[in-house]
């Protein structure tokens, strides 16, 4: 299958690790439009990247996707979102694309669950559990935002909840999620985002007990007529704690998704709705109580979507062989692996959970690990790539060091 044209929107490591999965599955490089270079895509010998400031604008995304479409009248084109943005825009736009797979959901259900406010509302429907809530849709004023009108204690979590709207409007402080230990500091909170220009609703939500390995990532994959035909979990490790990169996971370790029950709530929700691609749900076991709660959905695949290609369950070939394939077949992820995007001695260090620590030597020992950015074929005879992945790895130390731990739990 020569022909395959992976064409992705976006430059950062969701993106690298679906090239490296195309290029494993068929030997082929990607095309990568972005809006800035950024460290995973550089000097790649697998990917071709341009870099265009203003794609995030309907119109230039059209034409680049069109263009590139001529210059390509041979091939098999497969088209994916790497960020929420661009997977917004995709939804909305890829009737415009009729040549390109594009393994993304309808636009008729866009509204129902892209936004976490409304996901929530489906999970009511399925029986999936969410940490108490309540949706603000303004600033608020202080008697809104006291521990008994709200119904559970302080501190609280705070974020938008649609996202890719509120990445649009960039200040300085600007974090992805908000941890308030007051109603004068929600207040405050709410205040800043809507004065910046965003304009959707708000989800302030009880803070669920527990740290970063008390986190699920969950992947799965629909085929184009709804049908769930792949599934993973992930058993977070520890998770960046970077501003910007606040809860993107770090390390992970696999586990048998057909021993947690919430899969199989999720499974039916997804067919149910008819959803199609990729979605990743954020998942967090309460500490106190051993409860699962499920915190939103992705309508693409995660950022750390190696850990999925790592266990066996390559995307690439998820993509090209199932998506449009009237098969019945549903493969899951049931064995250990252990996958990292870290150096192992940062993941090791900062995991709290030292039995998963144990657990992640174990598999690194016999074999069953993968690294995101390690990638052999991309490093050898490629000397400014190889230095580019070891700082990149290098600076972990230091970002782990200054960041991690910090004093509050994150959802």
């Amino acid at each position: 299958m020569t022909n395959i044209i992976p064409v992705m929107l976006g430059a950062d490591l969701n993106c690298y690790n679906l090239a490296r999965a195309f290029h494993e599955a068929y030997g082929v490089k990607s095309w990568c439009f972005g809006r800035y270079k950024m460290a995973p895509t550089m000097y790649s010998s697998i990917l071709h990247y341009t870099a265009l400031p203003d794609l995030e604008e309907d119109e230039t995304v059209i034409q680049v996707l069109q263009d590139f479409e001529k210059a390509h009248p041979d091939g098999e084109l497969y088209l994916m979102a790497c960020t929420d943005r661009y997977a917004d825009m995709l939804i909305r736009l890829h009737d415009r694309f009729p040549r390109y797979h594009c393994p993304m959901p309808p636009k008729s259900i866009y509204q129902e669950i892209q936004k976490k406010a409304e996901f929530y509302q489906e999970c009511d429907r399925f029986d999936i559990p969410y940490p108490k809530t309540v949706v603000k849709t303004g600033p608020v004023e202080l008697a809104e935002v006291q521990a008994d009108a709200l119904g559970f204690e302080y501190p609280i979590i705070i974020k938008p909840s649609f996202s890719s709207e509120y990445f649009m409007h960039e200040f300085e402080g600007m974090r992805k999620v908000y941890v308030s230990h007051s109603p004068e500091e929600s207040v405050q909170i709410v205040k800043t985002i809507y004065s910046h220009g965003y304009s959707d609703k708000m989800i302030l939500q009880k803070m669920v007990a527990g740290g970063d390995s008390n986190m699920r990532v969950l992947t799965c994959f629909s085929d184009n007529k709804g049908k769930v035909r792949a599934m993973c979990l992930g058993h977070t490790m520890v998770e960046e704690h970077t501003p910007t990169g606040l809860g993107n996971h770090a390390a992970i370790v696999t586990e048998d998704v057909t021993k947690f029950p919430v899969a199989e709530k999720i499974r039916k929700m997804l067919e149910t709705i008819g959803y199609t691609g990729f979605s990743n749900f954020d998942i967090k076991e309460d500490g106190n109580t051993g409860n699962f709660y499920v915190f939103e959905i992705n309508l693409r695949q995660g950022r750390s979507n190696y850990y999925m290609t790592g266990a066996g369950l390559n995307l690439a070939k998820l993509i090209v062989q199932k998506y449009e394939d009237p098969g019945e077949d549903l493969q899951v992820c049931t064995q250990e692996t252990y996958w990292h995007l870290i150096p192992s001695a940062v993941a090791f260090k900062y995991t709290e959970d030292k039995d998963l620590v144990e657990k992640a030597r174990h598999l690194e020992k016999i074999g069953r690990s993968s690294s995101s950015l390690e990638y052999r074929y991309d490093e050898m005879h490629n000397p400014l790539r190889f230095l580019i992945v070891k700082e990149q790895l290098r600076r972990q130390f230091g970002k782990f060091a200054k960041y991690y731990p910090k004093p509050e739990n994150v959802q």
